[in-house]
């Protein structure tokens, strides 16, 4: 019974922490563009976000100061996405 909870906890959590990202890059794009951003750009980041920045999930200004933090580390289209934002 408990491990059937635990199972179930963690898929809650797994599909929390995606819905969250994709919050986050909806946001981030939004805020960067004054509208919502692409989902080219969405996907761009996503890899990143869980890479260098998942600690920082659910806050989504944690997790857009440490991208910025870690911008030689980031993916070349994660990078592209912030130059073109001028973040």
């Amino acid at each position: 019974m408990k491990a059937r909870f635990l199972r179930f906890a963690a898929v809650k959590s797994r599909a929390r922490r995606a819905s969250t990202v994709g919050l986050f890059l909806t946001l981030f794009a939004s805020a960067a563009h004054a509208q919502q951003g692409t989902p080219e750009q969405r996907r761009a980041c996503t890899p990143d976000v869980y890479r260098l920045c998942a600690s920082e999930i659910p806050n989504v200004r944690a997790i857009t100061a440490c991208l910025r933090r870690n911008r030689l580390s980031l993916s070349e289209a994660c990078r592209t996405v912030f130059d073109q934002a001028g973040g």
